[in-house]
């Protein structure tokens, strides 16, 4: 826009360079502007009042938020249940509670208003390079992750070892355990419990595990209880420290907890009471974005696609309802079909879809 001043500076240039014989069009061109502008400033006093854009009065758009909804979305997102999630996870909960109020976006927008966004939410973890195999999964129990991390003690040069099983495939955290130790023993314990609990022996086709190049994990106990259960071992490329992405971007998800000490555990006990915790709210509270936002415990059972599906037809109602916020298609609550170890090789997934798909059809 420009200013009061620089129009009648602008206009006074161009009528002195016309009574010197300059031809209009040739005179507005050198001052940078238009000769229909110019005419339009003198037409509706453009020259005494300046821009009126700054203060016109607009009519709020037919599909703006109400003030009560912007309430409403307030009220809903400083509830206790709702005052350590993001927007991206808000909203989906109230859908499955049968409520839609308005987008994420929108959420962002009015928060951010009432100067509270920068209390949702944590920055994106950087996007992880992952293996390359071709391992993918189409239900639970397919494909498995594990690995070990340290837990600081408030004793200097003291750890405990967090040893963890995740299934790929519904991000549920299987197996659990917490030692003092750090030995191969306990891998293999783990192993068999994890086993024991998931049904392994009722199964036709036994999981692959896929864990790094640790000693711990590749000792030769270990290897015999994989073989006496039937796991397929699947390993991380050499010097690749990214290669198991699923289960150190778990990790990464336990130490940002508010709940982790940033100071260490006191004790062994309060490790293993710590991990027990984490494990419960991660699985059966914690709403996942690669899946969806359903928990891991939920797309475990199988009951992600009818959550998936009310939330679908939840959208659908409410874009029927105000059409005008909707200039497209409503959010894509599909169920992700397959995951892969490597989701770089396109074409190795859209055949365990298209398999997925037959298996279904046939059953």
């Amino acid at each position: 826009m420009i200013s009061l001043e620089d129009r009648q500076t602008t206009a006074q240039w161009v009528e002195e360079a016309c009574r010197k014989g300059a031809r209009l069009s040739s005179a507005c061109e050198v001052a940078s502007i238009d000769p229909r502008t110019l005419q339009r400033w003198k037409a509706s006093a453009g020259l005494n009042r300046g821009d009126g854009r700054p203060h016109a009065m607009r009519p709020p758009p037919a599909h703006a938020l109400s003030p009560q909804e912007r309430e409403r979305i307030l009220q809903l997102a400083n509830e206790p249940r709702f005052a350590e999630l993001p927007p991206a996870r808000i909203v989906p909960m109230l859908a499955d509670e049968g409520t839609y109020i308005a987008s994420e976006s929108s959420f962002h927008r009015v928060l951010k208003a009432h100067g509270q966004a920068q209390h949702r939410g944590r920055a994106k973890a950087p996007q992880r390079k992952r293996p390359p195999s071709t391992h993918v999964a189409t239900a639970p129990r397919q494909l498995w992750c594990w690995d070990m991390t340290f837990l600081a003690s408030r004793v200097t040069g003291q750890w405990h070892y967090l040893y963890l099983i995740l299934d790929v495939y519904s991000r549920k955290i299987v197996g659990f355990e917490v030692h003092a130790t750090d030995h191969s023993d306990h891998a293999v314990e783990l192993l068999r419990r994890t086993a024991l609990a998931e049904g392994l022996h009722a199964l036709a086709e036994r999981p692959v595990l896929h864990g790094d190049n640790g000693a711990t994990l590749k000792a030769t106990t270990v290897l015999a209880m994989m073989h006496w259960l039937g796991i397929t071992a699947s390993y991380s490329r050499p010097r690749v420290s990214d290669d198991n992405a699923f289960v150190e971007s778990l990790f990464r998800t336990a130490k940002y907890r508010p709940q982790f000490p940033a100071s260490g555990f006191e004790s062994l006990q309060d490790a293993r009471r710590w991990a027990s915790e984490f494990v419960t709210w991660y699985n059966h509270d914690h709403r996942h974005s690669g899946i969806r936002y359903v928990s891991p415990a939920q797309r475990h059972a199988g009951a992600d696609r009818d959550i998936l599906a009310r939330r679908h037809t939840l959208y659908l109602n409410a874009r029927e309802a105000n059409p005008r916020r909707w200039t497209r298609h409503t959010r894509n609550w599909d169920p992700i079909v397959a995951v892969t170890l490597n989701p770089e090789k396109e074409s190795v997934v859209d055949i365990e879809i298209a398999a997925a798909k037959v298996r279904a059809a046939v059953a």
